[in-house]
């Protein structure tokens, strides 16, 4: 009396079924999204950011207040050479505080809130008027 396992457990012996596997193909690897800190201690300190940034999965957390309490004219250099290039990637960027930007990616939008959304209606009102 032979045992036959593979029947036993649902397996007939005349079914060989088999996947065939396309090895050829790379899997795809999802990048995430990353929201970074950074600190400008220095103008020199944006090339890090910029790098960041231009690697599109890389919204940048921009911790200004170093560079605000040394040379406010660096800040300005800096933060203009910054928005040059989210502009450039259509991107977005804003303060946070006094002390803080928050510079994004196309894919992300930096909400502004509703009374910037009120005073920019109000603008264009003016403007047709």
């Amino acid at each position: 009396m032979a045992f036959k396992f593979k029947e036993m457990f649902g397996k007939s012996s005349g079914s060989d079924e088999y996947i065939e596997l396309d090895l050829s193909q790379k899997a795809e690897r999802k990048e995430r999204i990353k929201i970074r800190p950074f600190t400008l201690k220095k103008y020199d300190d944006i090339n890090d950011i910029l790098t960041a940034l231009r690697e599109g999965y890389t919204i940048a957390f921009i911790d200004i207040r170093p560079l605000k309490s040394k040379d406010i004219i660096e800040l300005k250099r800096a933060v203009s050479k910054i928005k040059k290039t989210v502009d450039a990637m259509e991107g977005t960027i804003a303060g946070f505080g006094d002390h803080a930007l928050i510079a994004a990616p196309e894919f992300a939008e930096v909400y502004r809130g509703p009374m910037l959304a009120e005073t920019r209606s109000s603008v264009k009102d003016d403007m047709l008027m």
